[in-house]
């Protein structure tokens, strides 16, 4: 499927993109923004993101991506698609130059499942992690997502997090020896999760102080923490060396930065002089609907990643 004329979109819009490097013009119906102007930072846009411009094709949706000078994607259904797709995904990206957020390895948000020691659930977190290395042999992406499940309400609090680590102790042996990291998520259980077991960024740091694996790491989902406890910089400080990734979204309304309350060009500076060299999956929805929203996440982007370097 051919891209979309972006430029003229753009204009039609009134929507004024700034930094964003050359123009290249093959024609009038097929001009894109040229990925000369790359962000500082690796903002990871979902596969689909701008099916307006792109249509559905993973392929067209990388290349557009890649064309406004994103540099990674991610797809948290990536583990679902069949494995020819997962290739051709991973090919196209690396073809491009783009890294690959985590994709979701285990996520049950319903249930009770890394809060217990039953043999039933240990197998299936067992044959859940062997396919995760399957798909990491085929694509070569470094990070998978795991949510540890819903919590019990009979089964001491202190005695569900000892299970916890155990078994995330036993998923890391198991994934460590290829070099996958699994990053945990804490959840906020006020707005979108509630009963779930993992909801903080200090609590998924002694886990993973307690597992003491280097394949144990967090995903830091700003989102999520706004909403769960704020203080979102010192956390990041306390929990960096854990981080494996981060997740955004604008709260309220899980839409794109500068749409809510969360100062994220002074987030996105801080990391990047703290070095971070690893993918910030956009996981959150668009403001406005059809292409015009999709010009608008854009150029959301590019406003908070304007900070001075």
């Amino acid at each position: 499927m051919k891209r979309r004329n972006f430029i003229k979109s753009a204009a039609a819009t009134g929507i004024v993109m700034t930094g964003l490097g050359n123009v290249v013009s093959a024609s009038a119906s097929n001009a894109v923004i040229s990925n000369a102007a790359k962000f500082n930072l690796k903002y990871a846009p979902h596969l689909g993101t701008f099916n307006q411009h792109a249509g559905k094709d993973p392929v067209d949706n990388i290349k557009f991506i890649a064309d406004q000078g994103f540099r990674a994607i991610f797809d948290n259904g990536l583990m679902k698609r069949e494995p020819q797709v997962q290739e051709i995904i991973a090919n196209e990206a690396s073809r491009l130059g783009l890294d690959i957020g985590p994709f979701v390895l285990y996520a049950d948000f319903q249930v009770k499942s890394f809060v217990f020691q039953d043999p039933e659930i240990k197998e299936m977190l067992k044959n859940t992690m062997q396919k995760g290395i399957e798909v990491q042999k085929r694509t070569g992406v470094k990070t998978a997502l795991v949510v540890p499940g819903h919590f019990d309400d009979k089964l001491h609090w202190d005695y569900q997090t000892a299970n916890v680590i155990e078994n995330m102790r036993m998923c890391c042996d198991i994934v460590g020896k290829t070099g996958l990291e699994l990053v945990m998520e804490p959840l906020n259980p006020h707005t979108n999760h509630p009963g779930l077991f993992l909801t903080r960024m200090p609590q998924a740091k002694m886990i993973c102080v307690a597992v003491n694996h280097p394949s144990c790491k967090i995903v830091d989902d700003i989102y999520h923490q706004q909403i769960t406890e704020g203080n979102l910089i010192p956390n990041i400080d306390m929990c960096w060396d854990y981080i494996g990734a981060f997740h955004v979204g604008d709260n309220p309304g899980r839409n794109e930065p500068t749409t809510g309350e969360i100062n994220y060009k002074t987030i996105f500076k801080h990391i990047y002089n703290k070095g971070y060299q690893g993918v910030i999956c956009c996981e959150h929805g668009k403001s406005i609907p059809g292409k015009e929203g999709e010009l608008a996440f854009i150029k959301a982007y590019r406003e908070v990643d304007s900070f001075e370097v």
